[in-house]
C-alpha cells in the first residue's frame, strides 16, 4: 500500500520512537492521528517538542492503549496503524510485570480487535530485539529462538504472537517490525546512550553504568522511522515478523569510550550494583541480520553510528534539552 495521503494512526506517539515517526509520515504526505496517553498535564510528551507547522498538520488523540472503547474510536477511519505504545524499561519490568502484560500484551489485542473489526488495511505492531535474548548465533534472523529474559522480554513476546495469530486467524494484515536498539534524539533516560551523554554533559563522575561487555546493535532512530513506514507500504511483509538493525555490534564499554571522545571529557567508569541485571535476565550479545527487510521492504540504514552519536550528543548539547533529565539518579 501507498501512504501518500492516507490517514493513519501512530498509537505511543509522544514518546521517543513514536513522535520521530510521527515526523516522518507527516514529510511522507500521511494524514497523521497521533495517539498519546491521556494524562492530566495535558501533555503530549515529546510532540510538545517538535515544529508546531508540522503539529499543525496532526490530529492528537488522548486516550491509554489499555482501553479497548478509547482505541477503537482512534482507529475509526483510518487506513492503517502504527502501534508503537508500550512499556519499555526492563529493570522497571521486574518491579511491576503486571503493568506490562496490561500495557505490552492486551494493549495490543486492543489493536488488532479493533483493527480487524474496522477492516485497516495494515497494522505494523512493534516487537524489539529483546525477544531473542542473548544471541545463541549470529547475526540473528528472524527465525532465532525466542527467550523472555525480563518481564520486558516476555510481554512483548506475547504480543507478537498475538498479532501473528490475528494475521493466521483472521487474514488481518500484519506486520510485525522488530527494531534492534534504537537510539538519537528524545530517547528515554533509561537507555544507556542517554545515560552516558547526560552523566559526562552534567559532570558526574565516575559514569556510573551496569555491565560494560554486553554487546548492542545500534540503529539512528530516523532509520527505524523510515522501517516502520518501508514494512508498511510492503505487501510482502504481511504476516512477517522483520528485524530493523545495522547489523554491527558494540560493547557497552566501547559505546561509553566512543561517546566520551564525542563529549571531550574523560571520566572512570564504576559498575553499580542497582544497574546490574540479574545474571540470567542480562542480554549478553545483540547482532541483527537484517537481509529480511532490505528483501521485501528495500529498507537499509543510512546513518552510522559515529555521526549518529554526534547528532545524538548535539541535540542533548542544547540545556533545555539536557534540562529534562536527571542526571545524577538512576532512572529506573
Amino acid at each position: 500500500m501507498n501512504l501518500d495521503g492516507r490517514q493513519v494512526v501512530v498509537t505511543g506517539a509522544d514518546g521517543f520512537i513514536g513522535s520521530h515517526l510521527v515526523e516522518a509520515l507527516v514529510a511522507k504526505g500521511a494524514r497523521v492521528r497521533a495517539f498519546c496517553y491521556y494524562n492530566s498535564f495535558n501533555s503530549w510528551g515529546w510532540l510538545d517538542t517538535v515544529d508546531p507547522a508540522l503539529m499543525s498538520e496532526v490530529e492528537v488523540f488522548m486516550g491509554d492503549i489499555r482501553d479497548p472503547n478509547g482505541v477503537r474510536t482512534a482507529l475509526k477511519d483510518t487506513a492503517a496503524v502504527f502501534h508503537l505504545a508500550a512499556l519499555i524499561g526492563i529493570p522497571f519490568s521486574y518491579h511491576s510485570p503486571d503493568s506490562y502484560v496490561d500495557t505490552n500484551v492486551k494493549g495490543t489485542l486492543n489493536v488488532l480487535q479493533a483493527a480487524r473489526d474496522l477492516e485497516l488495511e495494515r497494522v505494523v505492531v512493534t516487537s524489539t530485539s529483546e525477544v531473542y535474548g542473548t544471541a545463541q548465533y549470529v547475526p540473528i534472523d528472524e527465525k532465532h529462538p525466542m527467550q523472555g529474559q525480563s518481564p520486558y522480554s516476555a510481554s512483548k513476546i506475547g504480543a507478537d504472537a498475538m498479532a501473528d495469530s490475528f494475521y493466521r486467524s483472521f487474514g488481518l494484515p500484519v506486520v510485525t517490525a522488530r527494531p534492534f536498539n534504537t537510539y538519537g534524539p528524545r530517547q528515554s533516560a533509561r537507555a544507556v546512550i542517554p545515560t552516558i551523554i547526560t552523566q559526562l554533559m552534567s559532570g558526574v563522575a565516575p559514569l556510573k553504568l551496569g555491565s560494560l561487555h554486553p554487546t548492542r546493535d545500534l540503529t539512528y532512530v530516523t532509520d527505524t522511522a523510515a522501517g516502520f513506514i518501508a514494512l508498511a507500504e510492503a505487501d510482502a511483509a504481511i504476516g512477517r515478523a522483520v528485524n530493523l538493525g545495522v547489523g554491527s555490534e558494540i560493547s557497552i564499554g566501547d559505546l561509553a569510550a566512543k561517546l566520551m571522545d564525542i563529549v571531550g571529557v574523560r571520566v572512570p567508569i564504576e559498575s553499580e550494583d542497582q544497574r546490574l541485571r540479574p545474571s540470567l535476565s542480562e542480554v549478553e550479545r545483540l547482532l541483527s541480520d537484517n537481509t529480511l527487510a532490505r528483501t521485501l521492504a528495500g529498507w537499509e540504514p543510512r546513518v552510522s553510528l559515529d555521526e549518529g552519536l554526534a547528532r545524538t550528543v548535539e541535540w542533548f548539547s542544547d540545556p533545555v534539552n539536557l534540562g529534562r533529565y536527571k542526571a545524577e539518579i538512576y532512572n529506573v
